[in-house]
């Protein structure tokens, strides 16, 4: 049976010049005792205003994805990287025993997912990647997985993540992963599922059966994550390892 993950149930742990709406994946379950969906942990939906600088602040134990669809985020860290990170252009930090970075906002103001995974094991060696990929892909494009997956960019755990960009009134079958369950998201726009319609900020599971086919009811982005739910995993990341907000 689908189930969905509504707005509502949404909170903002900062607002102002730096706005997250923090999305708990976990609150989809009917009974769950962990905000995190297996080793999802969490997804923060930023608005980030011009002139913003996040100072340089340290990761431990968070594998993070950053997924930016409008403006442009400066990255700067530990290892000496300084990068634009815009639309199309991901980064995958994984921040292992100890990693630091900064973010700034140039020019206009930036909105953008960080994903953040709870890894493996705890106090793996640090490292960051970025990947180009297609902007308007209007089939699923598979951007992160494990590391015997053909995805480009790696993450130390068995969740794959990809993006779809649909117009209003395209269809797409959902791909399935034997012994991984869905978590389909809507980063903009607003998607038909079965009998259930998800907007921005929403998103659907189901624990029994693959997701049908879903119908952009609006021009719309989605993410679609697949996840071991009983994976190995540390819960000692800064944000990931988190247990209750």
């Amino acid at each position: 049976m689908l189930q969905k993950l509504s707005a509502e149930k949404h909170w903002q742990p900062y607002k102002g010049p730096f706005t997250i709406t923090r999305i708990q994946p976990g609150d989809i379950l009917e009974e769950n005792k962990d905000f995190a969906f297996g080793p999802l942990s969490i997804i923060d939906h930023a608005v980030m205003k011009k002139g913003l600088t996040i100072k340089m602040h340290e990761h431990v134990n968070d594998e993070i994805l950053s997924y930016v669809w409008c403006g442009i985020m400066h990255h700067k860290d530990s290892m000496g990287i300084e990068v634009p990170i815009t639309t199309g252009h991901l980064m995958m930090m994984s921040a292992g025993r100890s990693f630091w970075h900064e973010e700034k906002v140039k020019n206009d103001h930036v909105e953008m997912l960080q994903i953040f995974v709870r890894p493996y094991e705890t106090d793996l060696e640090p490292t960051i990647h970025f990947h180009e990929k297609p902007i308007r892909n209007r089939d699923w494009y598979l951007m992160v997985g494990p590391k015997e997956s053909k995805a480009p960019l790696k993450i130390r755990q068995n969740v794959y993540i990809h993006d779809a960009h649909l117009r209003q009134g395209e269809q797409l079958e959902i791909p399935v992963y034997q012994g991984l369950l869905p978590f389909l998201y809507v980063v903009v726009g607003e998607l038909a599922v079965g009998d259930i319609q998800i907007e921005k900020l929403e998103a659907v599971t189901d624990l029994e059966e693959p997701l049908p086919i879903i119908t952009a009811v609006s021009d719309t982005t989605a993410l679609l994550f697949y996840v071991e739910m009983n994976a190995q995993m540390s819960m000692e990341g800064t944000i990931s390892g988190k247990r209750a907000y």
